[in-house]
């Protein structure tokens, strides 16, 4: 791999689309506003694959093109922090975690665990949001329910997704190369 800064650049374009799309395929209405969908399992996917940075920057750019192109376009500039924040949550947890593994393979343990903080911090992050910013005060609790629901999903779905490309030898490979 000669030029590991443009497969980044790639992979990071790839998975903001992913993450748009897995957005917009599965979407269940919540009770007060808002929706349930897929995306959070993928934001969690590029964390633990492409790391802080290039994951980061896909989170939070997939996450609110799904929000402007679904209607959601008050959420965006929200959505672009948080879901960037959970990202960079949950890879630098699971680097910090890999670290003391001493190089061993990361046990599904500490991916789940990554995932469930930065996920804590999605439903914080759009309480904050909703109550603060948008004016919503208390009324914004509402919506906290389904957002933990949402991010149980993700970090499940997530965590599956990724011991499962990580079991083909070929993506390890090539992932343990591009970092």
């Amino acid at each position: 791999m000669k030029n590991k800064k443009l497969l980044r650049l790639v992979l990071t374009a790839l998975f903001m689309a992913m993450i748009c799309v897995a957005t917009l395929v599965i979407q269940i209405p919540l009770p007060a506003h808002g929706y349930l969908n897929a995306g959070d399992a993928i934001v969690l996917l590029g964390a633990w694959l492409l790391g802080p940075l290039y994951g980061s920057i896909a989170a939070g750019v997939g996450s609110a093109l799904a929000d402007l192109i679904t209607g959601y376009s008050l959420f965006a500039p929200g959505t672009l922090v948080i879901k960037a924040l959970c990202a960079f949550t949950a890879a630098m947890i699971f680097r910090a975690t890999g670290k003391k593994l001493a190089g061993r393979r990361h046990p599904i343990a500490f991916r789940i665990l990554s995932g469930v903080i930065a996920e804590i911090i999605m439903v914080l992050g759009y309480f904050g949001y909703s109550a603060l910013l948008l004016r919503q005060g208390l009324a914004a609790a509402a919506d906290a329910a389904g957002n933990f629901v949402q991010g149980f999903f993700g970090v499940a779905l997530g965590t599956l997704l990724c011991e499962l490309l990580l079991s083909n030898h070929q993506i390890k490979t090539f992932m343990e190369r591009m970092h």
